[in-house]
Protein backbone atom coordinates (compact mmCIF):
# COMPACT_ATOMS: atom_id res chain seq x y z
CA UNK A 1 0.00 0.00 0.00
CA UNK A 2 1.31 3.62 -1.12
CA UNK A 3 0.65 6.69 0.20
CA UNK A 4 0.07 7.80 3.80
CA UNK A 5 -0.44 5.03 6.45
CA UNK A 6 -4.32 3.84 6.91
CA UNK A 7 -6.31 5.64 9.90
CA UNK A 8 -6.30 3.93 12.94
CA UNK A 9 -9.08 4.50 15.63
CA UNK A 10 -7.84 4.84 19.24
CA UNK A 11 -7.66 2.62 22.17
CA UNK A 12 -10.48 2.92 24.43
CA UNK A 13 -8.46 1.04 26.92
CA UNK A 14 -7.41 3.06 29.71
CA UNK A 15 -3.53 3.23 31.84
CA UNK A 16 -5.92 1.22 34.84
CA UNK A 17 -6.78 -1.61 32.36
CA UNK A 18 -3.51 -2.21 31.34
CA UNK A 19 -1.48 -1.57 34.53
CA UNK A 20 -4.32 -2.38 37.21
CA UNK A 21 -6.07 0.18 39.18
CA UNK A 22 -3.78 3.44 41.15
CA UNK A 23 -2.36 2.58 43.84
CA UNK A 24 -1.46 6.29 46.07
CA UNK A 25 2.08 5.68 47.05
CA UNK A 26 3.95 7.35 49.79
CA UNK A 27 4.55 10.69 48.15
CA UNK A 28 2.87 13.51 46.69
CA UNK A 29 3.72 15.75 43.43
CA UNK A 30 2.63 17.41 40.32
CA UNK A 31 3.67 14.30 38.12
CA UNK A 32 1.77 11.95 40.84
CA UNK A 33 -1.27 14.04 40.87
CA UNK A 34 -1.53 14.15 36.87
CA UNK A 35 -0.88 10.96 36.43
CA UNK A 36 -3.77 9.92 38.90
CA UNK A 37 -6.25 12.15 37.32
CA UNK A 38 -5.92 10.49 33.92
CA UNK A 39 -5.45 6.97 35.04
CA UNK A 40 -8.46 5.57 34.23
CA UNK A 41 -9.27 8.10 30.96
CA UNK A 42 -9.12 6.30 27.90
CA UNK A 43 -5.72 6.17 26.42
CA UNK A 44 -7.27 7.60 22.81
CA UNK A 45 -8.69 10.53 24.76
CA UNK A 46 -5.94 11.44 26.53
CA UNK A 47 -4.26 15.41 26.12
CA UNK A 48 -0.78 14.93 24.06
CA UNK A 49 1.05 16.21 27.24
CA UNK A 50 -0.15 13.19 29.25
CA UNK A 51 1.20 10.52 26.24
CA UNK A 52 4.38 12.35 26.43
CA UNK A 53 4.18 11.88 30.62
CA UNK A 54 3.13 8.54 30.36
CA UNK A 55 6.07 7.28 28.08
CA UNK A 56 8.56 9.13 29.97
CA UNK A 57 7.20 7.06 32.81
CA UNK A 58 7.06 3.69 31.09
CA UNK A 59 3.80 3.73 32.13
CA UNK A 60 1.76 0.99 29.65
CA UNK A 61 4.41 2.51 26.75
CA UNK A 62 2.94 -0.25 23.93
CA UNK A 63 -0.42 1.28 23.54
CA UNK A 64 0.71 5.00 24.64
CA UNK A 65 3.13 4.71 22.11
CA UNK A 66 0.75 3.23 19.54
CA UNK A 67 -1.53 6.59 20.38
CA UNK A 68 1.55 8.69 19.85
CA UNK A 69 2.16 7.50 16.58
CA UNK A 70 -1.12 8.00 15.22
CA UNK A 71 -1.81 11.96 16.14
CA UNK A 72 2.17 12.34 14.97
CA UNK A 73 1.13 10.57 11.95
CA UNK A 74 -2.09 12.32 11.72
CA UNK A 75 -0.73 15.69 12.73
CA UNK A 76 -3.38 15.70 15.70
CA UNK A 77 -2.35 18.57 17.74
CA UNK A 78 -4.41 19.52 21.04
CA UNK A 79 -2.29 22.16 22.01
CA UNK A 80 -0.96 20.59 25.30
CA UNK A 81 2.34 20.09 25.19
CA UNK A 82 5.00 22.11 27.16
CA UNK A 83 6.78 22.56 24.28
CA UNK A 84 6.94 22.17 20.54
CA UNK A 85 7.88 18.73 19.77
CA UNK A 86 7.13 17.04 23.18
CA UNK A 87 4.97 14.06 22.06
CA UNK A 88 7.38 13.55 19.36
CA UNK A 89 10.46 13.58 21.68
CA UNK A 90 9.22 11.47 24.86
CA UNK A 91 7.83 8.86 21.56
CA UNK A 92 11.60 8.88 20.05
CA UNK A 93 13.14 8.26 23.63
CA UNK A 94 10.90 5.48 24.64
CA UNK A 95 11.27 3.26 21.22
CA UNK A 96 15.21 3.68 22.10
Amino acid sequence: MTGSPQYQPPTQKSVADIAGPWVDPDFESGLIQRCRRYWSTPIGELPNQMLATYLRQSIAVGPVAEEARRRLEHQLDDQTELYDGELRAALDNAER
